[in-house]
């Protein structure tokens, strides 16, 4: 959230970029887009760019690192260099993105049937190509396909969203200039089988009414989110089943 004189982010009903409070900006996800993970897709949400991608189950290293019970998650978010015109960091892991990492990797340590690799690792990197807010939710609705797409066995795939405030008013999934000039903003992820919440953080104030409408509106968005991921996990299937049918 930014300081400084605010912008005018709702005009007579609309946001700047022409949508209502409660649309999802448009949303493409690809798998496949690495060929040498076990499981990877791109996700084009907004003007956000994103690439997750999954390698292992293998030996964890060092040892001292291996549980003799179930794997363990490493994973590394990342922004490139080029994303934006902010500074992320370039010689390193930054605290945004090492925190990220953390909630990220938490969110599908929950999901995951780690008991099922006892002593192994799975490697989860998201790298975020051209950001516009929305990183986390975005590279976290990729993972979740990426992961999917490994073969790996889960409970679910997840999805994330976030809710912003502006005033009194609610505003679903920001771009970059809300996400800088709201009043709050709200990141979510959620397991759709269950309705459990995996992930909420909040930066600003939302009363208990709020969070409660915010989460209606995650809820619902997510229809939309996981029916998009459920597709791009179908697609080279069926473009396989079209050849041969040719």
């Amino acid at each position: 959230m930014g300081g400084g004189e605010k912008p005018q982010l709702i005009i007579n009903g609309k946001r700047l970029d022409g949508r209502a409070s409660d649309e999802l900006r448009p949303l493409k996800i690809e798998v496949g887009a690495v060929k040498n993970a076990v499981g990877s897709a791109y996700i084009e949400w907004g003007n956000n760019k994103i690439l997750a991608a999954v390698y292992g189950p293998k030996e964890a290293l060092p040892k001292h690192v291996q549980d003799p019970e179930k794997a363990i998650i490493k994973c590394r978010y990342q922004m490139s260099p080029f994303s934006s015109l902010e500074d992320h960091g370039r010689t390193g892991p930054n605290r945004r993105s090492t925190e990220i990492s953390k909630v990220t990797k938490e969110v599908f340590q929950n999901v995951m049937l780690l008991e099922q690799f006892p002593g192994a690792e799975m490697d989860l990197y998201i790298d975020v190509l051209q950001a516009d807010g929305g990183t986390r939710a975005a590279g976290i609705t990729a993972a979740a396909v990426a992961f999917a797409a490994s073969g790996i066995p889960m409970t679910d795939i997840p999805f994330a969203v976030s809710v912003g405030k502006v005033g009194d008013e609610l505003i679903l999934d920001m771009n970059k200039i809300e996400d800088n000039y709201s009043d709050a903003d709200m990141p979510v992820a959620i397991s759709p089988r269950t309705g459990d919440i995996l992930l909420l953080q909040m930066d600003g104030n939302m009363t208990k009414e709020e969070v409660r409408r915010g989460l209606e509106m995650i809820k619902k968005a997510g229809e939309t989110i996981s029916k998009v991921q459920r597709e791009a996990l179908r697609a080279p299937y069926e473009k396989t089943l079209d050849k041969y049918k040719k």
